[in-house]
């Protein structure tokens, strides 16, 4: 249940987590090094096994609160820190990633500087597996221009690596409703372009970011993106929005939805390669090209097809999953 005797803070922190015991002190660590400091922090174990309430127990702020529950799955897990949410803004942090000292700060500024705007978000850095904070990053991702509607570009494809760089209004939150519990995969997605239906996005300007994705060799993206398959059901989701059809039109919609399933295959022939089924993978490119063709995917397809010739680390994109 809500606390509704003390006063509601400024952001809620949603952290869904399951057998993370090796990862969430970093998560939870970087929230309570936060120069902003009226947050409340909602870590809903999801059935975990290995001990990661204990490591969420061992933090003893007040601001931290531990809900713990039967395994629903993470869709789940995130509608339940929801419902207990108090905060005027919402983040959704996975437990295995950690946020940059003034992330919220700057997450907030931007919020503020644009009272029409449902979310904000910020730049992000990926990590290695075993990385811990202070450690040079993999590579860093911007978020240059995308401030605005956003809502048709993601409907192509998913602009936002996860929930931790994007600090979500309350009103937004309430409107969208929970994350749908069927969807396994690509459940984040479907949820930004409800929230996207309801107005625009603003971008934080510091290129620094605010977050920090830790690339997981079991991460759903490494098990799912290279089958065609996972992406179905979401794709069903999000296609049956009526909401959708009003905005744009049946033969607009319908154009974007070709748009994004040519994404779709370009994503799952990329993932082949790097899980080392080169041959599918090339098909799966060349019917994204031939598809929605742009140059820049031009010259992509062709480098595919060379990787036997470049070395490794030219394979960009590409590069083979280790081990």
């Amino acid at each position: 249940m809500r606390d509704l005797v003390t006063p509601a803070p400024a952001v809620s922190v949603l952290t869904p987590a399951f057998d993370v015991a090796r990862y969430v002190g970093a998560a939870l660590d970087s929230v309570l090094a936060q120069t902003f400091t009226d947050w409340e922090m909602i870590v809903v174990d999801d059935g975990s096994r290995d001990g990661t309430a204990e490591v969420v127990e061992a933090r003893a702020d007040k601001r931290i609160r531990l809900i713990r529950q039967e395994n629903a799955g993470v869709s789940a897990a995130r509608s339940r820190a929801i419902a207990e949410a108090r905060g005027e803004a919402v983040l959704f942090l996975d437990a295995d990633d950690w946020l940059a000292p003034d992330a919220l700060e700057r997450l907030m500024v931007a919020l503020a500087s644009m009272p029409a705007a449902i979310a904000a978000h910020g730049a992000y850095a990926v990590m290695a597996e075993t990385a811990k904070p202070g450690d040079p990053p993999l590579r860093l991702k911007g978020t240059p221009a995308l401030s605005g509607d956003l809502l048709e570009r993601l409907l192509v494809q998913n602009l936002f690596v996860n929930g931790g760089h994007l600090l979500i209004r309350r009103e937004a939150i309430a409107a969208a409703g929970p994350f749908l519990p069927h969807l396994r995969y690509g459940e984040d997605w479907e949820y930004w372009i409800r929230l996207a239906l309801q107005g625009p996005f603003i971008a934080v300007e510091e290129a620094e970011p605010v977050l920090f994705v830790r690339e997981r060799q079991g991460s759903a993206y490494r098990r799912m993106a290279h089958d065609p398959a996972a992406f179905a059901p979401a794709m069903a989701a999000i296609y049956a929005n009526p909401l959708l059809a009003e905005r744009l039109g049946p033969q607009r919609l319908a154009r974007t939805r070709r748009r994004a399933e040519a994404e779709n295959a370009w994503i799952v022939g990329r993932e082949l390669i790097r899980h080392g089924d080169r041959a599918a993978g090339l098909g799966r490119l060349r019917a994204s090209v031939a598809a929605a063709p742009s140059p820049k995917r031009a010259l992509l397809l062709a480098a595919a097809h060379a990787l036997p010739l470049l070395p490794r680390p030219l394979h960009g994109p590409f590069v083979a999953y280790p081990g």
